[in-house]
C-alpha cells in the first residue's frame, strides 16, 4: 500500500511520532521504537527546524531494521533528504510568503528526491501561532496564521487543495504553549476533502482526542513523548478509538 492511502484511509484516526535526529542516542531510538511498536503507531516523523549533525541516515536506518512503521521525512530545509525514508512530505509552507519555503528550497532538493524514488507527499504547511516564538517560526522567516483566525487558516487551507496539495499540515510548533484550536481544525476540516494533520502542544491524550473530534485525521506528538514515553500507549488508544 502506498503511505498517502494509509493517510486517506478512513478506518481509524492515526497518530505519528515525530522524532528529532540530533537529540536521542541509539538506546533511546530503539526505546522509542519499541514502544511505538508495541501501541501501534502510524507514522515515524523524522526531522528537525535545525539538525547539527549527520544522523539523519542512521537514525532512520535504525528505526526501519527494527519496526514496519512507515517512516516519513518532515524536513526542515532541503538538505534534509535520505534515499532511506519510505517517503518524504515535500512540505510548502503557504500560511507565509517566503518564496524560499513556498518553493525555492523544493527547487534545490528536487533532483535529489527525483533520484532516490521516495514516495512524495506534497503538503501544505500552516505555521499557527502558539504563544510563543518557535525554532520554526524562527528558521522559516515567517508570521504565523493568528491563534482566533479561523477563517484565515480555512481559506489558506482551500486554497492549498486547490493548488493540488495532498495534506494539510496545521503547525502550532514543537513545545507550544497553546495547541491549534479546535475551532480552527473543525473549521479546515469541513472545508477540504485531504487528510488534515494536527500537531504542536499536544500534551496530553485528553488534548488529542478533542483534536480529533474535531476533524483532525492524524496527530503528531514529539515533544510529550520525549517527556513521558510510557505515555505513547494511552495516546495511541485515545487516537484509534475515533474511526
Amino acid at each position: 500500500m502506498a503511505i498517502y492511502d494509509r493517510f486517506k484511509d478512513k478506518t481509524r484516526k492515526k497518530l505519528a511520532v515525530l522524532v528529532d535526529p540530533d537529540k536521542p542516542t541509539d538506546a533511546q531510538i530503539l526505546s522509542m521504537v519499541e514502544k511505538a511498536n508495541a501501541a501501534d503507531v502510524d507514522f515515524f516523523f523524522v526531522g528537525g527546524s535545525l539538525l547539527v549533525t549527520d544522523s539523519l541516515d542512521h537514525c532512520i536506518k535504525l528505526i526501519k531494521e527494527h519496526s514496519k512503521i512507515p517512516v516519513l521525512i518532515f524536513p526542515g530545509n532541503s538538505l534534509q533528504i535520505s534515499k532511506y525514508c519510505d517517503g518524504f512530505l515535500l512540505l510548502s509552507l503557504i500560511s507565509g510568503r517566503n518564496p524560499e519555503m513556498l518553493i525555492g528550497r523544493h527547487v534545490i532538493a528536487a533532483p535529489y528526491l527525483k533520484l532516490y524514488g521516495n514516495e512524495i507527499i506534497p503538503t501544505g504547511y500552516m505555521l499557527i501561532d502558539s504563544g510563543k516564538a518557535t525554532s520554526v517560526t524562527y528558521m522559516s522567516d515567517t508570521t504565523p496564521i493568528p491563534h482566533d483566525k479561523d477563517d484565515i487558516a480555512m481559506c489558506t487551507a482551500i486554497a492549498g487543495e486547490m493548488l493540488g496539495l495532498k495534506l494539510i499540515y496545521l503547525e502550532a510548533g514543537s513545545g507550544a504553549m497553546t495547541p491549534v484550536s479546535t475551532s480552527m481544525i473543525s473549521k479546515v476540516s469541513q472545508m477540504i476533502n485531504i487528510p488534515l494533520i494536527v500537531g504542536g502542544g499536544i500534551k496530553t491524550p485528553e488534548m488529542a482526542a478533542e483534536a480529533v473530534k474535531a476533524g483532525a485525521d492524524v496527530i503528531v506528538i514529539g515533544t510529550a513523548f520525549e517527556k513521558e514515553p510510557e505515555s505513547l500507549n494511552e495516546f495511541a488508544k485515545t487516537i484509534h478509538e475515533f474511526k
